[in-house]
């Protein structure tokens, strides 16, 4: 069964709709500070929503709170509170193979994987067709530290105010991209899986693969996200 989604964004004062077909990955481990913000930021961003949690064995109330948003199916009178929800506790986790996993379980065209402490803030109807051209994008984060916005040093450096093709990291020493807001055609997803044998940035070795095949990639900041400060957070460590 394939899930439309109706996308509603307000641009200029007008309010536009596309019908689309989209899902969202959002993988989780304790995340209870942030994951209701971030599933309510999806909510509020698109109607009609597929929305993948993929856990890590969570022991605190990240699962009682996204089952919070879970759409009963014999409500009659649907508010846009909801969203279809599918939970899955994957065993064995590792970065890539939650992903690959996810993407096993979505029902729609474009995936957008979103990091569970992340709150969308901008997403642009442009992105899609962008999304024509590229098959991946990746947007753009603002780091927020226990509610202040912090100075963009260090790996949030990356994340300007201008579009780039292929982003290279003179800092890592290799093309740049982030999965915490992130888009992707499903078939390239499907077709070039993400390395399930590594512990962290997945995304990294995933796109300098995509690139060698002479394929490009996009960084847009009309997709925007505040990454919120978590103490266990890959993209944090070392930083706070």
């Amino acid at each position: 069964m394939k899930w439309i989604l109706l996308i509603t964004i307000e641009v200029d004062g007008q309010m536009i709709d596309n019908n689309n077909k989209i899902s969202v990955i959002i993988r989780s481990k304790n995340e209870e500070r942030w994951i209701g913000h971030s599933i309510q930021s999806v909510i509020d961003s698109f109607k009609n929503v597929e929305i993948i949690v993929i856990d890590n064995g969570s022991t605190d109330d990240s699962m009682f709170i996204v089952r919070n948003f879970v759409e009963d199916p014999n409500l009659k009178n649907k508010n846009g509170s909801y969203a279809d929800i599918k939970i899955y506790n994957l065993k064995d986790y590792t970065p890539g193979k939650s992903l690959n996993f996810g993407v096993s379980k979505c029902s729609n065209e474009v995936v957008m994987i979103l990091s569970a402490h992340c709150v969308i803030q901008k997403f642009n109807v442009e992105l899609l067709e962008k999304l024509n051209k590229y098959s991946c994008l990746f947007g753009k984060q603002i780091p927020i530290w226990n509610g202040k916005k912090i100075s963009k040093r260090y790996i949030w450096s990356h994340f300007i105010d201008e579009e780039k093709i292929n982003m290279y990291s003179e800092l890592e020493n290799r093309y740049f991209f982030h999965n915490a807001a992130s888009l992707f055609k499903k078939q390239l997803l499907v077709d070039l899986p993400f390395n399930e044998n590594l512990t962290g940035k997945e995304d990294r070795y995933w796109v300098n693969s995509y690139v060698q095949n002479k394929n490009q990639f996009l960084y847009t900041p009309l997709l925007e996200v505040h990454h919120h400060y978590t103490v266990n957070g890959n993209t944090w460590k070392g930083l706070a």
